[in-house]
């Protein structure tokens, strides 16, 4: 018997979304804590509790034609942990004009503090919403001159694969939803879980650009932009020699007075977000499996192999081998 309660997620479901991504994500989350449990012969524990919202709990028209059955109305969800809307699959501008009514419900939901997560061409909800007013977004690239023109006042990286702002996720394009899938089953049960995923259902985890989405996990929200302009600096050279004197001096504060805004922002100092930084990109690489622990050092920015992998060991409690033994998916 399971000692936890399943995270509640709702899909949304509207006519015109793209069919694919609506029962991919239905799956994606109601066959956490079963399909590998199945295979090992463990007792089934579903961390999470899904169901497709629809406007009136109405049938929904999927734009390849499909017809799929909602299983309650958004006007009813009170509250949820996480509510995803897909991608749209006909005319973007049909589409928001047509289910408009569901305007309010995302503002509503987003408002109850729960994670809002959108994939590809769902961001123009979003937007739409006005969630994502002079915050960061992406969707796909053939949309991106789009978006910009329609919501100027979104920070739109159309080069990213997935990005965060504090509780509203945005996925570029198609299957970059399973990327955005697998880091927010990470988000509510941990990497184990979300790495048993990946197994299970074959999900390719070298995809896209992984450095866009690798410390997602580290982020939490405050609105200090000038810490901020820190952590992406950080997260976009992690693998670079970074000293503290030099971030301070980047956003013309004292080395203290940096110390100070990152403990209350991110609970933690610069030099030490660094190094989780590190670990977390050193993480993923070793989970890829084809990486070689001599080199692992350098590509994450240590020169001395040993300290590195001290720090790796105190980090996780497994040596950099250990955890490419567990973890990687050639180790299968």
């Amino acid at each position: 018997m399971s000692n936890f309660k399943p995270f509640t997620v709702i899909i949304l479901g509207f006519d015109g979304v793209l069919g694919s991504v609506l029962a991919g994500a239905l799956d994606l989350f109601s066959f956490t804590g079963v399909s590998w449990q199945r295979f090992l012969g463990e007792d089934v524990a579903p961390r999470f509790k899904v169901q497709i919202a629809s406007l009136g709990g109405g049938d929904i028209r999927c734009s390849n034609r499909l017809m799929m059955r909602a299983h309650c109305d958004i006007q009813d969800v009170m509250e949820c942990d996480l509510l995803l809307v897909p991608t749209i699959g006909d005319s973007i501008d049909k589409v928001l004009t047509q289910n408009r009514e569901l305007l309010p419900h995302l503002i509503r939901l987003a408002d109850t503090n729960a994670d809002i997560a959108s994939n590809c061409s769902g961001a123009f909800f979003l937007a739409k919403a006005g969630l994502l007013d002079h915050k960061i977004a992406t969707t796909h690239w053939g949309y991106a001159s789009k978006f910009k023109a329609d919501f100027p006042l979104v920070d739109l990286q159309e080069n990213q694969f997935v990005t965060q702002s504090d509780n509203i996720f945005c996925a570029a394009g198609g299957s970059a939803f399973y990327d955005l899938g697998l880091l927010l089953i990470e988000r509510y049960c941990g990497r184990e879980i979300s790495t048993q995923v990946a197994r299970t259902q074959i999900i390719d985890s070298k995809r896209g650009n992984q450095n866009s989405y690798t410390n997602v996990t580290l982020h939490k929200p405050h609105a200090d932009p000038l810490v901020k302009q820190v952590q992406e600096f950080i997260e976009e050279n992690f693998n670079k020699p970074i000293q503290v004197s030099q971030l301070a001096g980047m956003v013309n504060i004292t080395p203290r007075t940096l110390n100070r805004r990152f403990q209350s922002c991110v609970a933690m100092r610069p030099i030490e977000y660094i190094q989780a930084v590190r670990i977390e990109q050193a993480k993923r690489l070793l989970e890829s499996g084809d990486v070689t622990i001599k080199s692992l050092a350098d590509q994450v920015g240590y020169e001395d192999i040993s300290s590195f992998t001290r720090l790796f060991k105190r980090t996780t409690e497994l040596t950099p081998k250990e955890y490419q033994d567990k973890f990687s998916r050639l180790a299968i």
